[in-house]
């Protein structure tokens, strides 16, 4: 069997799901395993893992001492790495949690990148805006766009999403093409989430903003059907302008009211604060900041 420590043979087994990956990992049979993680349970005086002949799961407080060990481990790692020289190669698992068609569009071109560029790398990618808990969760990055609340994490802004009031050609041409603000109070809204503000749009350019009484019977926390909804003509949608950028050059979608308004929201990197920051996270920043601003919103 390699050497490996009880803590480290125990965080394997709950990531392996079951004694006999855990052993054929570190080269060694399941019972070997089950010796080791008994004597761990026997130091604590606590039963850490549920154990059947084809699965082994954690307990209730053998996850609580799964999180708290694999914290450990990983700082403990760090740590190493930063004194020998090693941190400056990305390794390990690196959790990212994502707004899904952002994560569809932008990061998973980096993912790739760094995939084929670090063998000792691997990535999991969460996809979602449900992620709040980094810690919990064990996310090492969370990527967040608009303004934020105050937080503890580290911030790395990497750019603004721009965004644009958008119909298709055939629906402006059925309802009319909006002239001020006002006007938007006469069409159909398709919205990404329910408005937070009733069902008032507030927009505006500079200091000059206004709210906008609106109202629509479509909601979708995706960006791809949102698309595909204005392309069929269902209405109007407040979102960004990446998303419709190749219809808006087309012709086949039209922006409204773009001397009215010109906002766009913050995009930025959260992680948690460390003392040795992994050379993962630092490389899936930069490289993802990079590849962002590369992009052209015109």
């Amino acid at each position: 069997m390699k050497s490996i420590t009880e803590e480290d043979l125990f965080v394997l087994t709950v990531e392996s799901g079951s004694l006999k990956s855990a052993a054929e990992v570190i080269g060694t049979d399941p019972s070997s395993v089950s010796r080791k993680l008994a004597n761990l349970e026997s130091r604590l005086g606590v039963k850490l893992l549920q154990r059947s002949t084809k699965q082994t799961a954690a307990t209730e407080v053998g996850l609580e001492y799964y999180k708290g060990v694999k914290q450990l481990l990983d700082e403990k790692r760090e740590l190493e790495e930063s004194i020998s020289g090693t941190s400056a190669v990305p390794s390990g698992t690196l959790r990212v949690a994502a707004p899904h068609d952002f994560a569809e569009r932008f990061i998973a071109p980096v993912v790739q990148t760094m995939i084929t560029t670090y063998p000792d790398l691997n990535i999991e990618l969460l996809l979602g805006s449900h992620f709040e808990d980094l810690k919990a969760k064990q996310i090492d990055i969370a990527i967040r766009i608009g303004k934020l609340d105050d937080s503890s994490l580290i911030c790395r802004q990497l750019g603004h999403v721009p965004r644009v009031l958008v119909a298709s050609k055939s629906y402006i041409e059925r309802m009319g093409q909006p002239q001020r603000f006002s006007d938007l109070s006469k069409l159909d809204f398709i919205f990404y989430n329910k408005p937070k503000l009733g069902d008032q749009l507030i927009l505006g350019k500079g200091l000059h903003r206004e709210a906008v009484a609106v109202s629509g019977k479509l909601i979708a926390n995706s960006v791809a059907v949102l698309k595909n909804w204005v392309n069929a003509g269902l209405g109007v949608h407040y979102g960004p302008l990446w998303a419709f950028q190749d219809e808006l050059a087309m012709g086949n979608c039209i922006q409204l009211l773009p001397e009215l308004h010109d906002e766009s929201y913050p995009i930025h990197a959260l992680y948690l604060s460390k003392q040795y920051t992994p050379a993962k996270v630092r490389e899936f920043v930069e490289l993802l900041t990079s590849t962002y601003q590369q992009y052209r919103f015109d």
